[in-house]
């Protein structure tokens, strides 16, 4: 799964969001890292939507402008929680092999 999908999900896990929202939490949780832009971010909802992965929540006009809601799908629920297992198993791996090797963990 590539990193920004991670985030994105990781971002709709806690609640659902619009997509500014999603930006900034993505940022945050990201340390700075990443940073979204906005045709990147539809462009990976509207993928996401397609997968099963999150659902449109709701839609509201604010400032006549259309602000759509995601939240994470009961699939999305499960890929995300699949892969922070797996990076965890895989972070867990690597820090067990740099304290045998000496390292600094």
């Amino acid at each position: 799964m590539q990193e920004a999908t991670f985030l994105i999900l990781t971002a709709l896990a806690e609640s659902s969001q619009h997509g500014y929202g999603i930006i900034n939490d993505v940022t945050e949780i990201s340390e700075g890292r990443v940073r979204l832009r906005a045709g990147t971010l539809y462009a990976a909802l509207d993928r996401l939507r397609v997968d099963g992965l999150i659902e449109l929540d709701r839609e509201e006009i604010v400032d006549n402008r259309l602000r759509r809601y995601y939240r994470l799908a009961p699939a999305g629920n499960a890929r995300l929680a699949a892969e922070a297992a797996r990076l965890q198993a895989h972070a867990a791996t690597a820090l067990n092999r740099l304290r045998l090797a000496g390292g600094t963990a």
